[in-house]
């Protein structure tokens, strides 16, 4: 359980200003921007430049990651980086899940708890991507494979 803001502030900080002000109590939302480089590989293949794509593809060879990214990941054309159309597509596709890959490029994830639960969320995905590139090295697509009940 989260203390109130007025528990986790000291009174002052060492400047003599208060180091935080607890009547704002104002929810936040943690940013990581990363290049995985297996995800960022996924999304330079066609066939994985899709939302439901991708995720067949990466959240089944974790179960873990099932849980810790029910919503998936929402995967964006690609866009350039820094551009207006990037800034608004990416906002869209962090409500409706906890990372968006930027295709071509990397990754945004956000936390309503740290810095590390949004960083834990990339490696999530990350991991999956690996396993599903590992597949696709070893000259298996798993999707066909797994369809065909692993022969």
């Amino acid at each position: 359980m989260r203390r109130p803001a007025s528990a986790r502030c000291a009174s002052t900080g060492t400047d003599g200003r208060p180091p935080c002000t607890p009547h704002r109590a104002i929810p936040f939302q943690a940013l990581v921007h990363a290049q995985p480089p297996h995800l960022t590989y996924l999304s330079h293949i066609p066939a994985c430049r899709t939302t439901q794509a991708l995720n067949s593809r990466i959240l089944r060879w974790e179960r873990e990651a099932i849980v810790s990214l029910p919503e998936g990941v929402v995967v964006l054309g690609f866009m350039v980086p820094g551009s207006a159309g990037l800034q608004a597509a990416t906002a869209e596709g962090l409500r409706e899940a906890q990372v968006v890959l930027w295709s071509k490029h990397g990754v945004m994830a956000r936390s309503d708890l740290s810095v590390a639960h949004a960083v834990d969320r990339i490696e999530y995905a990350e991991t999956g991507a690996r396993y599903e590139c590992m597949d696709l090295v070893a000259g298996r697509d798993a999707g066909r494979s797994m369809a065909n009940g692993g022969r």
